[in-house]
């Protein structure tokens, strides 16, 4: 499958992402995890790809499967609510 340039970009910072499943990149994209691992070793330096490598190896956040929470998505504790946002009263 071709990927534009931004596409490729998208599927990197998903894949660097800690909370991201391969599964999210696979319903956005249609590309597996062996492909991904494969865009990743082609797009990435060396180094970064093996570093990325040991980082999500058998990391429960990157597969479904092996999650332990039921939650959404991720948010800070520090993160303000929208609703609390300065800009949103004026």
């Amino acid at each position: 499958m071709r990927f534009n340039e931004r596409d490729i970009d998208r599927i990197i910072e998903m894949a660097w992402e800690d909370r991201t499943p391969f599964e999210a990149i696979t319903y956005q994209f249609s590309i597996p995890e062996q492909e991904v691992i494969k865009l990743m070793r082609r797009e990435m330096k060396p180094s970064s790809f093996k570093m990325w490598r040991q980082r999500v190896q058998g990391r429960a956040t990157k597969h479904q499967k092996l999650r332990t929470f039921e939650q959404g998505r991720f948010k800070c504790s520090r993160q303000k609510q929208i609703t609390h946002n300065s800009i949103s009263k004026r």
